[in-house]
């Protein structure tokens, strides 16, 4: 039963860090894109 529960957690705390470098990644972009120099065209 302890095995199961260490699994568990170990699965919710993936899914977290995931989620949180997605978001990371995704506020990474919206900087590119608010900062991006303009190009005369």
């Amino acid at each position: 039963m302890k095995k199961l529960i260490l699994v568990l957690l170990a699965a919710a705390g993936a899914a977290f860090a995931q989620k949180k470098i997605n978001a990371g990644k995704t506020e990474q972009a919206l900087w590119a894109e608010a900062t991006d120099t303009v190009h005369k065209s």
